[in-house]
């Protein structure tokens, strides 16, 4: 022991007795702000919660460094425990590790702790010097899908071990869940704890699932909750939160983030982001709230010029399709495509422009046969005004022949078609119209897509459906499918629009066309049955004139 713990042995001992005593001291060696009342209520609630526990807090709050200072805390008292650190990805376990490692060098007070020379020492697998010779060192970092079978650890740590990548389909979900039954086999028996912190990803969070296997979860969220979240919390909701004199909507920790801090992050994440993410709502409330369904939707292979004369709907068998929509919600294979096809008698392209910040560039390319809508092409590009974007758009007009362009005017108040015009005059002749909107955005793309869905009147390109979850794996949040299951009528409810924006808008444009034709059709109808009638009176008249026994003569 050094000098420096033998002339404070009562302040070690307070140390050791409560966790959120050595948090102080850690946080102060690291020139942090003192712990929050969160924070001190997290750390408590690490030395003294359940064996199986999950930590469901804020994003933002400092989960991870505070349950990094944890281990530290738990090797300054039992050098001899072994730990597990599992992240999604190995470099996140890594950053815990080297976080851990990092205190244990750097505080005066745990200088006793440092390997020695004989000993591990790596960031990502380290020991402490008191423990005795193990195949398993004091502290080891792993990811998810890493060798996990054959450590031993008395704690393990999953950091974050559900991202969208992982838990973004049912499959995905299931293998994670899977995969995390393997805690089981490596933890010490009778003695060992599994710690998980996180925040759900997904509505079918992995953090819901464990709950139904012993595991005790609390909840911190970032605002307070109204009557209808604290319902759904329960007993999970972390008691510190009911003892805040804070009404409905206030920050719970205003150390950390204040309102406006808040408002703006639900901006940026959108409403159903910032309920998952920050007040950890995996309720979806109802099946109302999420009205567009995948299995609405009719995915088949299609040309560019033809299309089958009759599609038929079916709710039956599955389609080998990564679904990524809420639980239960598959694609279906169609009961019925006939072998006849016609070609198409509309074909029409519609942009939404990039606006500012991350936005792309959507566009989407819809034909029309029979009363159904065809999606040939969707997709979104990262530029905006430079002419590389308004060539690609231009090609695939031409590729796709369209009759119509039409362009949200919105942005840039009309420049975006001018500037698009001339590139698209040298590829593509077409009529090129500006479309503005101002019915609330969430509202008007329901409005649109749900009725033409319930219908299975929607039918999208399969090499579309297969493209759109390929190319965009590493941001999930922009396939146009994510988009369609997630969005709500509440205003900003999405981080990323651009696809289902756009789908929405090419939709409309064949709603309104059927719309008018429909008018047609009825009033040509209305003029031949007028004709009918007529022709028909005057018929009987020039008989009646020859039977003089039908008319009354005055």
């Amino acid at each position: 022991m050094t000098k420096h713990l033998q002339t404070n042995k009562s302040q070690l001992q307070l140390i050791k007795d409560d966790f959120r005593n050595f948090l102080y001291l850690a946080w102060k060696h690291l020139a942090l702000p003192d712990p929050t009342p969160i924070q001190y209520d997290i750390a408590d609630y690490l030395q003294n919660g359940p064996k199986r526990l999950i930590i469901q807090a804020f994003r933002g709050v400092g989960k991870s460094w505070i349950t990094s200072a944890f281990v530290v805390w738990k090797l300054l008292c039992d050098p001899q425990l072994k730990f597990l650190v599992v992240s999604a990805s190995k470099q996140r376990s890594d950053d815990f590790s080297t976080f851990t490692k990092r205190i244990i060098h750097e505080m005066p007070i745990l200088q006793h702790l440092r390997a020695r020379e004989d000993q591990r020492s790596s960031n990502v697998a380290f020991d402490v010097a008191p423990s005795r010779a193990s195949h398993a060192p004091s502290v080891k970092s792993v990811g998810i899908t890493g060798q996990i079978v054959g450590s031993r650890a008395h704690i393990i740590v999953a950091d974050d071990v559900e991202v969208l990548s992982n838990a973004l389909t049912q499959v995905m979900r299931d293998k994670l869940g899977e995969v995390v039954k393997e805690f089981d086999a490596v933890v010490m028996p009778k003695v060992g704890r599994i710690v998980y912190l996180g925040t759900p990803q997904v509505e079918e969070s992995l953090y819901t699932n464990l709950q139904t296997r012993g595991y005790k979860c609390r909840i911190w969220p970032a605002r307070m909750p109204e009557s209808r979240l604290k319902t759904f919390y329960g007993t999970k909701l972390a008691p510190f939160i009911t003892t805040l004199k804070k009404t409905v909507g206030e920050p719970t920790d205003p150390f950390r983030f204040d309102d406006l801090d808040l408002v703006e992050r639900e901006a940026s994440y959108g409403k159903s982001g910032f309920a998952l993410q920050f007040m950890l709502d995996t309720s979806g409330e109802d099946d109302q709230r999420y009205p567009l369904k995948l299995r609405d939707l009719l995915i088949i292979p299609l040309n560019t010029e033809k299309a089958p004369g009759r599609i038929q709907w079916a709710r039956d068998e599955l389609m080998d399709l990564p679904a990524v929509g809420l639980s239960g919600d598959y694609f279906y294979k169609p009961f019925e495509v006939s072998a006849d096809y016609y070609e198409y008698t509309g074909a029409a392209m519609h942009i939404d422009p990039a606006g500012r910040g991350a936005d792309e560039t959507g566009y989407v390319i819809t034909k029309i046969l029979n009363g159904k809508i065809f999606v040939l092409a969707i997709g979104g590009l990262k530029g905006g005004y430079d002419k590389p974007t308004l060539r690609k758009l231009a090609l695939i007009a031409q590729a796709h022949k369209v009759n119509t362009i039409e362009i949200e005017a919105n942005f840039g108040d009309g420049m975006y078609t001018e500037l698009f015009k001339p590139v698209l005059n040298q590829f593509h002749q077409c009529n090129v119209e500006e479309i503005k909107h101002s019915k609330q955005k969430e509202a008007r793309i329901i409005d649109v897509l749900e009725p033409i869905m319930n219908q299975h009147r929607l039918i999208i390109s399969l090499t579309e459906a297969e493209r759109d979850y390929e190319e965009n794996k590493e941001e999930p949040r922009r396939q146009l499918f994510y988009q369609m299951t997630r969005l709500t009528r509440d205003k900003g409810s999405l981080q990323y629009d651009d696809r289902i924006d756009v789908l929405a808008m090419g939709v409309n444009y064949w709603v309104e066309q059927m719309a008018a034709d429909e008018v047609i059709a009825y009033n040509d109808r209305r003029v031949e049955e007028l004709e009918e009638n007529i022709k028909s009176f005057m018929n009987t008249a020039e008989v009646s004139q020859e039977d003089e026994h039908v008319w009354v003569k005055i």
